[in-house]
């Protein structure tokens, strides 16, 4: 398979293959993000004495978008996958209510960013990271503004380099690994991510 970096022809035009598997993608996302806010909210506890540490979790709420992208190639795919994962996260229940689907949005958008800035012609690894990283950077934002606007610089610096780490690494990393192991399964058959292994 070819390992070229770029897509020469990635269009605009969604297809209604490409609707229908970034619905999917979100959905089940949605649910994934369901089960996380859980798992945040039972570990939560363990990080009384210093709560920005627990920000080394927050990559899976990233994943969509970046996967997304990556799978479909196409302009506002990113946006679509994690905002509409966001909106089945908050139609599911959650504890922060309908804010997540403005996170879902911003969170969307901020990988969006960097494959627009790309050109939408570059999947390789290190823009995977630097979108999964952007969009990490833009969560912690949100926190921080919404949420820990009383915590020291320290503690917001801290969280902040968290929340990026991990999201570069599960949401950049973690979206890139799924879509070289799902390429060769013809799963991705309808997509040019399907018919080239994303490069390094």
């Amino acid at each position: 398979m070819s390992t070229t970096t770029t897509d020469h022809s990635p269009g605009s035009t969604w297809r209604t293959v490409d609707v229908v598997v970034a619905a999917v993608i979100a959905v089940a996302f949605g649910v994934v993000f369901w089960a996380w806010n859980q798992l945040w909210a039972a570990v939560g506890p363990a990080f009384n004495g210093l709560p920005p540490l627990q920000g080394f979790m927050y990559g899976v709420w990233l994943l969509p978008g970046v996967l997304g992208a990556l799978v479909i190639r196409k302009p506002g795919a990113a946006v679509f996958t994690e905002l509409v994962a966001a909106i089945v996260s908050a139609l599911l229940g959650n504890q922060w209510g309908l804010t997540v689907v403005w996170y879902g949005l911003l969170e969307g958008a901020a990988p969006e960013l960097v494959f627009l800035l790309r050109r939408y012609r570059s999947w390789s690894l290190p823009t995977a990271v630097l979108a999964g990283a952007a969009a990490g950077l833009a969560a912690a934002v949100l926190d921080i503004v919404l949420y820990y606007a009383d915590w020291s610089a320290g503690w917001m610096a801290t969280y902040g380099v968290l929340v990026v780490a991990s999201s570069a690494l599960v949401a950049g990393v973690g979206a890139w690994l799924l879509v070289r192991a799902l390429a060769p399964t013809g799963v991705l058959a309808p997509f040019r991510s399907g018919r080239e292994q994303p490069a390094v």
